[in-house]
């Protein structure tokens, strides 16, 4: 192990994360190989579905020369260079233009460890597809200056509330596992209409859904989505009215407090509408609204609220509550 080159430890990377932006890694197709690095980074810049207008030949060419194009080795390559089949390349994408989420991203707690960050509606946690810059880890990276920082886990873009990002490489697998392993407690907060319902209770599905489809459904089948429903607690006046101000004119709302044993997608939300109790400005159940209708005033209401866990570095408890007020 103490042997072993720097390309070849676990998550190694052979360009450093720039303005929070990790590098990007393409494999050459068999089928178009030998081709000159130039030809095969336009092509891949040229077919990207969401590209920065200016992101032109000119612009590669100076990555080429800012020595920014290299191979797994971290070798630099010309745009002449010759790329064989299966061969990977690193390089920088220059992002599209994108929407300014129009919400702040607070830090609840922070240690030589880890950060607690409070993410708002509409912002992924990870750079992916169309949402690269507003998104929760760059955004934090480029505030903080730190770019090792990684979130241990993910929340919808629509979800607001808790994240925690490990800072430092050393801990990440750790703080990782201790999601992947669902050993922490989490506590969500909706906003739906009021409905009387005997609490405790305990939702139980099987729940699907389909690559590419937008709705999940809940279907006959072995129960693999489990969520505690624990209180509900009907808004103040001045709650209703703050909700009102936003969605117009609504039956009396209420909070649900809800703590997922599973992780399946969409579960809250799903589980939420199969009670007769969609949340509150969910685009999604029961109408799906078209993604040029989206409207960055109009968020939907679930937040996570609370984590809770024992720390896997300092065996001691953890527990952290949101600022957010989604």
């Amino acid at each position: 192990m103490g042997n072993r080159l720097p390309h070849q430890h676990r998550g190694y990377i052979p360009l450093p994360i720039k303005d929070g932006l990790n590098p990007t890694r393409v494999r050459v197709p068999e089928e178009v190989s030998p081709i000159k690095a130039v030809d095969f980074l336009m092509e891949v810049i040229q077919t990207q579905r969401h590209r920065h207008p200016d992101d032109d030949r000119e612009a590669l060419l100076k990555r080429f020369a800012d020595q920014e194009v290299v191979l797994f080795d971290a070798t630099p390559i010309s745009p002449e260079y010759l790329l064989s089949a299966e061969q990977d390349v690193f390089f920088y994408r220059t992002p599209a233009p994108e929407t300014p989420v129009p919400y702040d991203i607070p830090i609840v707690y922070e240690d030589n460890d880890i950060l607690v960050a409070d993410k708002p509606p509409f912002m992924a946690t990870m750079p992916r597809a169309r949402h690269i810059v507003e998104t929760a880890t760059v955004k934090l990276r480029r505030s903080t200056g730190i770019d090792d920082l990684a979130p241990a886990h993910r929340l919808d873009r629509l979800t607001s509330g808790l994240l925690l990002f490990t800072k430092r490489r050393e801990v990440r697998g750790s703080y990782q596992t201790l999601f992947a392993r669902r050993e922490v407690h989490k506590t969500y907060s909706a906003i739906a209409e009021h409905q009387v319902l005997d609490t405790p209770l305990v939702w139980q599905s099987r729940m699907e859904k389909t690559p590419g489809e937008i709705q999940g459904r809940i279907e006959p089948g072995e129960i693999n989505a489990i969520t505690n429903l624990s209180s509900i607690t009907p808004l103040t006046s001045s709650e209703q009215k703050a909700m009102e101000d936003i969605h117009g004119s609504q039956p009396q709302l209420a909070r649900y407090s809800l703590s997922p044993e599973t992780g399946k997608t969409h579960q809250l939300r799903l589980h939420m509408w199969a009670a007769g109790v969609p949340i509150l400005g969910d685009p999604v159940y029961p109408v799906i609204y078209p993604v040029d209708a989206e409207d960055m005033n109009v968020p939907m209401h679930l937040t996570a609220a609370e984590l809770a866990f024992t720390d896997p570095l300092r065996g001691k408890p953890r527990h952290f509550h949101t600022s957010l007020a989604f």
